[in-house]
């Protein structure tokens, strides 16, 4: 199979997929009818997988697979006739499909891809797999499924917390290997944002109830800032109060800090932690002071290791943003990490 067919398969995926919001054409396919069947129903398997997160995800990445844009994305690579290699890949499950763009760049590449799937999302691939396999049967021989080890590979990609990360290197450091570990993003608030930035800001840290490694956990604000002006741009999100989950959290940490006698401040939905850590729970968002941009620059650099990305309303010197709202839509060259994986499965002999 040539990239040019490889790359046919995954824009008619795309296509399929973005079908999920037409009605009628689910109807006249069967695996489509259950990915639609088990968006409804994914919160049976993991309570954080709820029908809009699923959509959202499913979305996301049938935006991505354009032939335009998978064609620029793969120019920028020298793809050499060799053997094609069986790469495993361990899966995280922390939100739905998140390990698709390490299936897509393996199977882009003409590799193999064995797939440990976490037992928190291991429905959905499957049925992406089997809808690909539809529409390029080729790729039969190119995907495989397993709950053991992964055995029988050439090289290994990898992403969990940082014990799963110690847990890898010990059972898989002996191969050529992608490990990556937890980040999380960050928020840049200087003042001059609007109502409507805030609001998309919201998107940032709700979406996926904060569970994804690219969600805005803290947030950097300039000294004094006025946090109700940050709640009244995220009131709208309100409702993620009604997801038990998030509520359980929400009320479980609002106790642990009164009984400890940490100072937070909440909204009824939100709990905001002056913390200089990246990392927060479910249901509390950490936020630090800087004063003036030389102190700002110096607080990120600190950090620099954790940062999946840092988002921003405003241009920055000397760091690097994205705009608010668009933290959960990542682009084919938005490496998780930083490590290019196209370049790692195209440099293995």
């Amino acid at each position: 199979m040539q990239l040019k067919d490889r790359i046919k398969a995954f824009v008619k995926l795309g296509i399929c997929l973005r079908d999920l919001s037409n009605p009628p054409h689910i109807k006249h396919n069967d695996n489509l009818e259950r990915l639609s069947d088990h968006c409804i129903n994914a919160m049976h398997y993991n309570g954080w997988f709820t029908k809009e997160n699923v959509v959202h995800a499913i979305k996301a990445i049938s935006l991505l697979l354009e032939e335009d844009r998978l064609n620029n994305w793969l120019s920028a690579y020298p793809f050499n006739k060799t053997k094609p290699k069986r790469i495993g890949v361990i899966m995280a499950g922390n939100i739905p499909l998140v390990g698709f763009h390490d299936f897509l760049c393996i199977l882009i590449t003409g590799n193999v891809v064995v797939g440990k799937l976490s037992s928190k999302d291991k429905h959905l691939f499957p049925i992406i797999a089997e809808i690909l396999i539809n529409i390029e049967p080729r790729f039969m021989d190119k995907i495989e499924f397993t709950d053991g080890k992964v055995e029988n590979i050439n090289a290994l990609i990898g992403t969990g917390s940082d014990n799963t990360s110690r847990y890898l290197e010990y059972y898989y450091g002996k191969y050529p290997n992608l490990f990556r570990k937890n980040r999380n993003a960050l928020a840049i608030l200087n003042r001059n944002e609007t109502k409507r930035d805030i609001e998309m800001l919201g998107k940032d840290i709700f979406t996926y109830y904060g569970l994804g490694c690219r969600n805005v956990s803290k947030l950097m604000v300039p000294s004094n800032y006025n946090m109700d002006f940050f709640f009244g741009g995220i009131f709208k999100y309100k409702g993620v109060l009604e997801h038990n989950k998030y509520a359980n959290n929400y009320d479980y940490y609002k106790a642990i800090y009164a009984m400890n006698k940490i100072k937070i401040i909440e909204n009824g939905f939100l709990l905001l932690k002056e913390d200089s850590s990246l990392s927060s729970p479910v249901a509390v968002l950490h936020f630090e002071y800087y004063d003036g941009k030389s102190d700002l620059e110096k607080k990120i650099n600190r950090q620099i290791d954790q940062i999946q990305c840092i988002v921003s309303q405003n241009e920055i010197k000397n760091i690097s943003t994205i705009s608010m709202g668009m933290s959960q839509c990542p682009q084919l060259d938005d490496y998780a990490d930083n490590a290019d994986t196209i370049s790692f499965l195209t440099s293995l002999n």
